[in-house]
């Protein structure tokens, strides 16, 4: 049976360690640079995005409230003409007004913060757990990025405790919630290892659909990712059901050995080692939040 050319997923693509590029984003390998151990005090590397809100200038008033979380600037923009968006108590409906440090901006009444929003990707290892607290948990993911910045960030989505690859933190409360909100279906890429060769017939019947415990799931693609060893797999699904992949495999007699994920919602891991953390780039972030709010 020939391959769909939508099922032709090489997991290893978004995994290789490729000398010359990070991340997909086309820019020089900086991994020394920008690769840094957790709690190193280093200085960011130039390329990410860490600016600050500015303390002492003037800003857009649609780029503060993008800056806030809640929104894309052109969202903002339609809040703003809606005249949802408040400056030191008087609604403002004017587009390209200007507001200052220390102005009470609010947004359907509630006040907008200014931290600046955060966003690093992770390499995650295996036998972690993806919380931001558990006192039952011996190793969490916040023990290898809890010193990466002032910032309190969260874990967007989880993966399993023996699940590795790439995990996204950020402050940002509004991107969070459009990457993880069931509705929204956000890509997502696995590299799966099985206990024994995956037959043809069963993999024909992952991509027709199956029906599981909480109801009938359908991959996007899938693909033998080695064509020389049918015990690793290439899968693309949306869906954010818990233990979804291994799930799928389990439904028809065969145990995930390991799992992989190595794209999320553009993000790959390229040159990001095991365990290991950085801030995503400017171009990174504006395609994660093209993803996001599109």
């Amino acid at each position: 049976m020939a391959q769909n050319k939508h099922d032709r997923i090489n997991p290893r693509k978004y995994n290789k360690k490729d000398a010359g590029q990070d991340s997909g984003t086309g820019r020089k390998d900086q991994s020394k640079k920008s690769v840094r151990r957790p709690g190193s005090k280093k200085n960011y590397p130039s390329g990410n995005s860490r600016s600050k809100m500015p303390s002492q200038e003037q800003m857009r008033l649609n780029k503060y409230i993008a800056h806030s979380g809640i929104c894309s600037r052109r969202e903002a923009d339609k809040f703003i003409e809606a005249g949802l968006v408040s400056v030191n108590g008087k609604i403002v409906t004017e587009l390209g007004s200007k507001v200052n440090p220390g102005d009470d901006i609010r947004y359907n009444g509630e006040r907008l913060g200014s931290e600046r929003k955060v966003y690093l990707l992770l390499n995650k290892p295996k036998n972690y757990i993806t919380t931001v607290e558990d006192p039952h948990a011996k190793k969490t993911v916040m023990d290898l990025v809890g010193k990466a910045c002032k910032e309190r960030i969260y874990p967007v989505g989880r993966l399993d405790r023996n699940t590795t690859g790439v995990l996204l933190f950020t402050n940002d409360g509004e991107l969070t919630r459009r990457l993880t909100h069931p509705s929204f279906n956000k890509k997502k890429i696995y590299h799966v290892f099985l206990n024994k060769n995956l037959l043809h017939n069963d993999l024909v019947k992952i991509r027709e659909g199956l029906t599981l415990d909480d109801g009938p799931i359908k991959v996007d693609a899938i693909a033998y990712a080695n064509k020389d060893n049918k015990k690793e797999i290439g899968i693309e699904i949306h869906s954010g059901r818990n233990r979804i992949v291994r799930r799928i495999f389990e439904k028809i007699g065969y145990e995930v050995t390991k799992l992989d994920r190595v794209y999320f919602a553009g993000l790959t891991k390229k040159n990001l080692p095991r365990g290991r953390y950085r801030f995503l780039t400017d171009r990174e972030i504006k395609i994660l939040k093209t993803n996001a709010f599109e």
